[in-house]
């Protein structure tokens, strides 16, 4: 029963996996090259400020997922939160998603909700019937103002791309309301660790059975001494970039204190282009059950993701997906190697789907070492 797993990477993913194991008996170790676990999750107290930094960029827990939910709340309290995102564009403030105060403010209206519901029909573009693009499905359902205000410039910043290469399901995520509810999320479960990630993540992983490594590169020449390898590395590093790197955006932070309150709200999104950036998040309101004098915010630039950076969003355009296709063929000719999570499956992930992935695949394991069976390269097919 003490099998020797390797696990690569300390984020969700990972950590998830090393704890369901673990408490199956397994002997698990984890590698993790950066000097701390929770991978792009990871918050710290900033020394200046007492604030907790989301270092990479924020992260809110937002979810539907039962088990996702139950599995972070046995580990640490998950404080109430709720996030309200305000948009500035042509110099004016906004709240997001579009609501009815939004349109009601943009237009210059008093629509109430039947009212703005006929008036955004109106709006949209009607000859669109099967948007396939991001710019054809905000076309279709808010109209050219909307868009251009809101949408496109940020997108452009965003993504690097004009929106008419992306595709219509990034903008489904964005929803519109007929009432002046402004969270921007529509889940069920939302809220923050009390004590932040890295710490939620250290508890997941202290369990007997489990020891982690951090400033550790795992090659993949030593696969041969465990029993099995969990990868939550890029999935293209694992065979050496062979064919080619995978793209990525990445994000850089120009980070910067001040004392009280500097913009009012924990995230300000920056939709025109009077400004390079995309947004600004001021940390201290993503914690309001604390309270600091000082505060820090940072402003957050996106771009093309190169060697030496740290990967963010996967772009899964056609081209993209063909290269893909050729490296989920070499994963499958891996013996025993299991590919995991946002950079192992190349899938924009939020936190609440990687952990019930992460649960899913340590059940599949489990159950196929009961039956002596074989353990898929992937648990869930990242071409789908």
């Amino acid at each position: 029963m003490k099998k020797n797993i390797a696990i690569v990477g300390a984020g969700f993913s990972g950590a998830v996996i090393a704890n369901q194991l673990a408490h199956a008996g397994y002997q698990v170790e984890v590698f993790e090259s950066r000097p701390h676990v929770a991978g792009n999750c990871h918050s710290e107290r900033d020394p200046e400020t007492g604030v907790m930094v989301h270092v990479y960029g924020p992260h809110i827990f937002h979810t539907d997922i039962e088990r996702s939910w139950e599995f972070v709340n046995r580990y640490m309290e998950f404080m109430p939160y709720v996030n309200r995102v305000k948009a500035i564009t042509n110099n004016a403030v906004y709240t997001l998603p579009i609501n009815l105060l939004t349109i009601n403010q943009f237009f210059g209206k008093t629509f109430r909700p039947a009212e703005a519901e006929a008036f955004m029909q109106s709006l949209g573009d009607k000859s669109i019937e099967n948007p396939t693009t991001f710019e054809e499905q905000a076309l279709r359902f808010v109209g050219r103002e909307l868009y251009e205000a809101f949408f496109k410039t940020y997108t452009i910043k965003q993504w690097g791309l004009q929106p008419s290469e992306l595709p219509a399901s990034i903008l489904k995520r964005l929803p519109v309301r007929f009432n002046y509810d402004d969270n921007y999320f529509n889940h069920k479960y939302q809220g923050m660790p009390k004590d932040g990630y890295t710490v939620l993540v250290e508890r997941i992983l202290d369990v007997p059975g489990i020891t982690v490594h951090l400033n550790t590169r795992f090659d993949p020449d030593s696969k041969v001494d465990y029993d099995h390898v969990f990868y939550s590395g890029p999935i293209d590093s694992w065979f050496k970039h062979a064919e080619g790197r995978l793209p990525y955006r990445t994000l850089d932070f120009e980070v910067f204190r001040d004392t009280g309150d500097y913009q009012g709200n924990a995230v300000i999104n920056y939709c025109d282009n009077a400004q390079p950036y995309t947004r600004i998040t001021e940390h201290k309101h993503f914690s309001p059950w604390e309270k600091h004098e000082k505060t820090i915010c940072y402003m957050e630039y996106s771009r093309q993701c190169e060697e030496k950076d740290i990967p963010y969003y996967p772009i899964r355009q056609a081209r993209e997906k063909a290269q893909l296709e050729r490296y989920v063929n070499l994963a499958k000719n891996e013996a025993n190697v299991t590919f995991v999570g946002r950079l192992g499956t190349y899938r924009y992930l939020d936190m609440d789907v990687t952990i019930n992935e992460a649960l899913s695949t340590s059940d599949k394991f489990l159950e196929a070492a009961q039956q002596k069976a074989r353990m898929p390269a992937f648990a869930i097919d990242p071409l789908a």
